[in-house]
């Protein structure tokens, strides 16, 4: 496969059987061989994505002993601020070109979850940051709820099989600045390593332009280059391995871009669904047979992202 296909949620929620199944072969088919789509008829107008990328390049714009006040020690860099070249690949010790901010999960106060997560952080000199963040981040999940309810059909699930795991999950919406380069980069380093992502699935916003690689089956790097109304979405390693590989996590990187265009930034803005901590990512008994033999030990979500989290250099042992 040289290029990622591209679906429309449209279909899904038409009221329509069958062009409701015809989204459901078409991602997951989609994801058995690649990992990835470009998702059309989602829940994000323009005029809330103008305004999301509106606040993030004021936000990345301010002063760095501005935005370093809203780095909080001492939660893996699970809300606010991150700073420049602090998170890494898995398996690398270079450092990515990127700083970061991170919105939380919005849980309601007689939730269960309530005391597991880190408030969100306000931005004190941005009034419509953290208002437009939460309002981007909830038509995100949204889209997602209907993603993953097409995928339990497709893997043989009841439909609303995610349902009771993504509400209240702990799911981040991460506006990435990645700033112009200024000096030969050390140590190999770029934008964003080659890796897979730790949660259930990611929508992307941003990748209109060249810099997002897929790696197919073969080894190739694909360039994933998405229609202004499209997000790219896809599978992460806990959905690959809670359907037993069947939903294949994908490796990608964002590289740097050609000499010339070094002096210019790069602004996308991931949003990684994640279940509550306490979801078994058991491998599903329908994704296991004789030619399929269960890869992976039973671990919960919560322990999962943990163990990633120390893997990336964002908790430290």
């Amino acid at each position: 496969m040289q290029n990622i296909p591209s679906v429309d949620l449209r279909d899904f929620l038409s009221g329509d059987p069958a062009r409701k199944q015809k989204f459901v072969n078409e991602i997951g088919k989609a994801y058995e061989e690649i990992g990835f789509v470009a998702l059309k008829g989602h829940f994000l107008d323009d005029k809330l994505v103008d305004e999301l990328y509106g606040e993030v390049r004021n936000f990345f714009n301010l002063p760095l002993e501005v935005k370093s006040k809203y780095e909080i020690p001492g939660i893996g860099g699970q809300r606010g601020y991150v700073s420049f070249g602090k998170e890494h690949a898995k398996g690398r010790s270079a450092g990515d070109l990127k700083e970061f901010w991170h919105f939380g999960q919005y849980v309601s106060k007689d939730s269960k979850y309530t005391d597991e997560y880190p408030d969100n952080v306000t931005v004190e000199e941005l009034p419509k940051f953290n208002a437009v963040g939460k309002e981007a981040y909830q038509m995100l999940e949204k889209t997602g709820v209907y993603v993953l309810r097409a995928l339990a059909i497709y893997i043989g699930l009841d439909e609303f099989y995610f349902d009771k795991f993504i509400k209240d999950g702990n799911s981040i919406l991460r506006p990435i600045h990645y700033p112009p380069i200024t000096d030969e980069p050390k140590d190999g380093a770029v934008r964003a390593a080659a890796h897979g992502d730790i949660n259930l699935i990611t929508l992307l916003m941003g990748a209109q332009g060249k810099g997002l690689q897929v790696q197919n089956h073969d080894g190739q790097w694909i360039d994933a280059i998405a229609q202004p109304d499209e997000l790219v979405i896809n599978v992460g390693d806990m959905l690959s391995r809670h359907t037993n590989n069947k939903l294949k996590s994908t490796i990608h990187q964002v590289v740097n871009p050609p000499r010339e265009l070094w002096g210019t930034s790069r602004y996308s803005i991931p949003f990684f669904m994640h279940p509550v901590g306490d979801m078994p990512l058991n491998c599903l008994e329908n994704c296991i047979d004789a030619d399929h033999p269960k890869l992976y030990d039973d671990i919960t979500a919560g322990d999962f992202l943990y163990e990633r989290l120390v893997d990336l250099g964002l908790i430290k042992k």
